[in-house]
């Protein structure tokens, strides 16, 4: 069992019992699947009598459907939310007549699915809180998803249990801090024990948040390494589009998405629904974007990063974001959930970042591990054009070191790797850095080079420096 400091559980003690002698702060805890770790926080802590209205796990999934309704499934958003609201109206409809007008309830959820002794099944969960933060006030609310990841189910459900008090403890400690409140959340935990990949906040009192740039914030505390967007801006959990289908994956600045951009796309799915192993019609493309890419350019980190994901949005596209430098870090966290085939479409110019050894000093078999865990399965890349000083660079005439030149030759003949046969060459000329750099420069020639619902919204939005 990972050692826990005893200042990390006195930390954790000290913020129950925080809230226990809080006379004003009253609530219910109800949780599925993992004991009731939370309210035994508080429990353990002394003085629950002032927190704790209720405690309850409806484990049985009919006893749950006959409290809460029917749900898709049993561990989702869709059940936490029921639970959370049909408790608070509970508590609220019994106590708030009765209790000082002082009084701010609450009520935390949680459903989870924990190590069993009969499954080796993902270990997950919906966790959520829904909160007075001002007395006679609308509720706020926060919901995450968490990924657990201690080997044994009582590791999992103490690492649930410190969670969930930081939980409590960051909603009405730090609602006006939401950046501070998920730095907070790991507070008494090593963090290689819980992943929370999704948190959203709404209500009276969030109301000012954008959860994407919340969810951003997420890679940045090291609570998880990615997040995912939808093409209607929403944050998913990452396993939830991933699972089932074949994925496509394209790795960029997108600083801004330009033709190429879409012609890389399109001409690398073609090639990848050949594939004898694809189904055409379970192919699910992902935009990728690494934190490693930062830049200014005029705007904040995260602004940035949140004008290039309504960009590729806009185009389409789901938009995973992460701090994944090295290409087999982002197929090992793609691999986490598919199994799958599944490809990366690459341009020629990024070759660099795939065939430096200097990027693979920390590993012991260098370049060659790299490789070997790159393309360990149905992995595939596929390599897009470039013209370069005038001349076509393709997978056939790219020059690598060297030292490499044998081992690009072996992954060719092996089907690792291929070129794009399909692009237009008429645009090959175009990149991303001209683009934006005619964009700061006030050079109107960049408007043919972006797709037109991309050059509106740089327009209308003002991104990367555009001026009148």
């Amino acid at each position: 069992m990972p050692e826990q400091k005893q200042d990390d559980s006195q930390l954790i003690q000290e913020k129950a019992l925080s809230i226990n002698l809080d006379s004003n702060k009253y609530g219910a805890f109800v949780e599925i699947g993992a004991g009731q770790e939370v309210a035994r926080q508080f429990f353990s802590a002394g003085g629950a009598a002032g927190t704790i209205a209720k405690t309850m796990s409806a484990y049985d999934m009919q006893v749950s459907d006959a409290i809460y309704g029917k749900a898709s499934r049993y561990v989702s958003s869709e059940r936490v939310e029921q639970m959370l609201h049909t408790e608070y109206d509970l508590l609220h409809s019994r106590l708030s007549e009765e209790r000082s007008k002082e009084n701010q309830f609450f009520t935390y959820a949680a459903t989870v699915t924990a190590r069993s002794y009969m499954q080796k099944n993902e270990c997950h969960g919906w966790i959520g809180i829904l909160v007075q933060l001002f007395p006679n006030s609308p509720p706020s609310k926060i919901v995450l998803h968490v990924r657990m990841l201690d080997d044994t189910n009582i590791e999992q459900c103490e690492a649930l249990g410190v969670l969930g008090v930081n939980l409590v403890h960051g909603a009405y400690n730090h609602f006006t801090n939401p950046k501070k409140l998920i730095d907070c959340l790991q507070d008494g935990l090593n963090t290689d024990r819980l992943e929370i990949d999704t948190i959203n906040f709404s209500g009276p009192c969030f109301e000012h948040i954008d959860n994407r740039l919340i969810n951003l914030h997420l890679i940045r505390s090291w609570c998880c390494r990615a997040v995912m967007f939808s093409p209607e801006g929403i944050s998913l959990v990452p396993g939830s589009i991933l699972r089932k289908d074949n994925t496509l994956v394209i790795r960029g600045s997108f600083r801004p998405p330009t033709k190429v951009t879409v012609d890389m796309i399109e001409g690398a799915k073609n090639q990848f629904i050949q594939e004898e192993s694809v189904d055409p019609d379970n192919v699910h493309i992902v935009t990728e974007l690494t934190l490693h890419e930062a830049q200014n350019g005029g705007m904040t980190s995260d602004e940035e990063f949140l004008a290039r994901v309504d960009l590729m949005n806009a185009l389409g596209y789901t938009v995973l974001v992460s701090d994944y430098f090295r290409f087999f870090r982002l197929r090992s966290f793609l691999r986490r959930y598919n199994k799958d085939d599944l490809s990366i479409v690459l341009s020629v110019l990024d070759f660099d970042a795939l065939f430096d050894e200097k990027y693979y000093d920390r590993l012991e078999g260098g370049i060659l591990e790299a490789m070997g865990k790159l393309f360990s399965d149905n992995t595939y890349i596929y390599i897009y054009p470039s013209i370069v000083d005038g001349k076509l660079i393709t997978l056939e005439n790219v020059r690598v070191s060297p030292e490499q030149k044998y081992l690009l030759r072996h992954l060719i003949s092996n089907g690792k790797m291929s070129a794009v046969s399909q692009y237009d060459e008429g645009n090959l000329h175009i990149s991303s850095q001209a683009v934006f750099a005619k964009i700061k420069a006030k050079d109107k020639s960049w408007k043919k080079d972006v797709p037109k619902d991309i050059k509106n919204l740089i327009i209308d939005n003002k991104l990367f420096g555009y001026r009148e």
